[in-house]
This record gives structure tokens, sequence and C-alpha cells, in this order.
């Protein structure tokens, strides 16, 4: 990844991110990569977290891990954005395809993210990370070490199709998330499904908006309020926000019951 990539106000601290990956995981470490918003180019800053995957050779220690935890945890390492979502996985488990969450370490951490961490995958639903690890493999943006498409697998899209589904409600009940991002969650969950393809949330907003007119004006001010800071996004009607989410989930379980009648295995 060249460094004109990352936004300036990001370099320095993903380089000393990498530097204590580096020290933590020794000759273990496989690749780091920036995935979410900064691998699509759709990066905000003070709205959009920085998420990184790493991946790590499967004889790791996995007593290197607590150490690294808590060298990257805010304010030990001062986070710029809104906050650090960071997955390490084993290079054997990340290099197939899998509906599992999978992961040896799973840390949150920054201004505005509760403090999170985790080393036992079975804390956590995997949808999230069948999701992340399916962008990943399409855009991620090598920091450190080998490129995403030769370190991690897409997961099938029956896989990606049902996390959707589950990631989509997930976001209709509101809790924790944004109703801006809620929104915009939801037109590229449609956009996947319609395409296979990962696109920014803000870019996913336009062409949903192109094709589904009605949802239009909800979905303009939905992207007007994800241009503002986190803390002072715009309330968007309750009621239409709900009608856009339930219009959404719909045409996920379009996709997963077309992607069965195709011989697909959602699970």
């Amino acid at each position: 990844m060249s460094r004109t990539s990352v936004p300036p106000v990001l370099r320095p601290y993903l380089d000393e991110l990498v530097r204590r990956t580096r020290a933590a995981c020794g000759p273990h470490l496989v690749s780091v990569l920036a995935v979410g918003s900064l691998a699509l180019g759709d990066y905000r800053h003070g709205r959009s977290d920085i998420d990184v995957t790493v991946v790590v050779d499967d004889s790791l220690p996995h007593r290197s891990l607590p150490g690294l935890a808590r060298n990257l945890t805010h304010p030990a390492l001062d986070c710029p954005a809104a906050g650090l979502e960071l997955v390490v996985y084993p290079a054997g488990f990340a290099a197939r395809p899998s509906d599992a969450a999978g992961y040896l370490m799973d840390l949150n951490t920054g201004p505005s993210l509760p403090e999170r961490v985790s080393h036992d995958a079975r804390e956590s639903h995997a949808f999230w990370y069948v999701l992340d690890r399916s962008l990943a493999h399409q855009a991620g943006l090598a920091l450190y070490g080998g490129p995403a498409r030769e370190v991690i697998a897409a997961p099938r899209r029956s896989a990606v199709l049902t996390a959707l589904r589950a990631s989509v409600r997930e976001h209709a009940e509101g809790e924790g998330h944004a109703a801006d991002n809620r929104v915009l969650n939801g037109c590229r969950s449609v956009v996947y499904c319609r395409t296979g393809h990962w696109f920014p949330k803000r870019r996913a907003a336009g062409i949903v908006a192109a094709s589904e007119t009605y949802f239009a004006p909800l979905l303009t001010e939905a992207l007007r309020s994800f241009e503002r800071p986190r803390e002072s996004a715009l309330a968007l009607p309750g009621e239409e926000v709900g009608e856009f989410l339930a219009w959404a989930a719909g045409r996920v379980d379009e996709a997963v019951e077309a992607e069965g009648g195709r011989g697909g295995t959602p699970r």
C-alpha cells in the first residue's frame, strides 16, 4: 500500500501500529491490512473507524496477543480516528473460505468506541467477521506483508448473503448504531446483493437512490448527516428509517432465497 493512499492524518498512527505489531509478532507476522472505509477510499475523519486485519502464522505463541492489545489500546497508542477495530486471524484459517468468526483476537478501542478485547471467537456473532473478510479479500490494502487476496480467502457468496441478512437485522434494531450509518449500511448490503461487489457506503446510497426514488429523500438526509462528526449526526425520522431497513432486509432475503435455488447452502 502506497503511503499516498493513506490520509496524511493517519500515516504516523498506522506506521506505529505496524511497528508495534511487528515487534509483538516477530517472524510470525504475515500481513497487516487496511480494510473497511480506508480500503474502499471512503474514510471520513471524525466519523470513520480505522479497520485493520492482521494475519499471523499459526505457530504464533498466543501469549503474544495480550501484549499486542495493551500496546495498541488507546491511549497507549493515541488513536486519531473515532476508533480502531483490529482483528487478528491465524493464516491457516484466513486462507480458506469459512462462515465462522475464527479470530485469535478482536480489539475495539479509541475515543468513540467502547473498549473491548476478545481472544475467544465463540464470544462473537460470526457474521461481522464473514463480511469483513469478504471486503478484505476484495479491497484490502497491505500496510505490511502479503497482499490481501493471497492471505484472505473470499467467503462463499451464500455465507456472505446469510451474514448480510444478520447484519441488516442488527442495524434495524438500532442499538449502538447511528441512524445514518444504519441506512447507509442497508444501501451497501442491497448493492452487494445486486452486484456481488463491495461499494463505499456513500456511493451505494447514490446507486440505491437512483433506482428507488421513493427512498431518495431519506438517503439524501442520511448522506448529509454522514458528513458530520459522529457526535453531531442528524436525527432521521424513525418511521422512515424502519421502513427503509425493512425494504433492504426484504432484498437481502430475496438474494438468499435465490442463492439457495441455485444450489447454494446458506446456513
